[in-house]
């Protein structure tokens, strides 16, 4: 490939995975400058048959087995759309590192908010058994769909959104947990 018409990224996390019979897509955020005080960039990799997915072993893999949380390097088209996020053709998606088991991951959409507890309950697709009360720590990140710090403040009903969260949770109904970080997904 020629360097002039491809642009790599590494240890970027797999923020979305979409995939379904006429196309998939994997939404990743990245930080160009580690060291600086920038926000992190999304990227949508768009995927086509033409793309390379592989595990940390070199493996070719199916997107199926994509999942947020993990880091990847990327290698995609420098022909990008203006759109917000900007999208591009993937050419090559290595995982590097899966997510840690460590780490007890919700994602749902925001069902409703009370902000006067800091918390809200997400449910998980429509099904009430996953009804979860998120209770957020004051030191918590909140995260934007584009990788920005944002507010409680702009959590609203109807956004689908990563909950890292603490491993336990009441025997309440619903069930509720300690928010550490609430990442906003597209």
């Amino acid at each position: 490939m020629d360097q002039n018409f491809l642009t790599q990224i590494t240890n970027a996390t797999i923020e979305t995975v979409e995939s379904n019979r006429n196309n998939s897509f994997v939404l990743v955020s990245y930080s160009d400058c580690p060291n600086c005080n920038r926000d992190n960039q999304v990227i949508r990799l768009n995927i086509t048959g033409n793309t390379v997915i592989m595990d940390e072993n070199s493996n070719r893999i199916p997107v199926t087995d994509l999942r947020p949380g993990m880091t990847v390097n990327a290698a995609f088209s420098n022909a990008t759309t203006r759109s917000i996020p900007p999208q591009a053709a993937a050419y090559v998606i290595q995982v590097i590192r899966r997510q840690q088991n460590n780490n007890n991951v919700t994602v749902g959409r925001i069902v409703d908010i009370n902000r006067q507890n800091r918390s809200f309950t997400t449910i998980s697709d429509n099904n009430l058994s996953s009804v979860v009360r998120f209770n957020v720590a004051d030191n918590a990140q909140i995260i934007n769909g584009f990788g920005r710090q944002m507010n409680f403040s702009g959590l609203v009903p109807g956004l689908r959104v990563r909950v890292r969260h603490a491993a336990f949770m009441t025997a309440s109904i619903p069930p509720q947990t300690t928010a550490f970080e609430v990442r906003v997904v597209r």
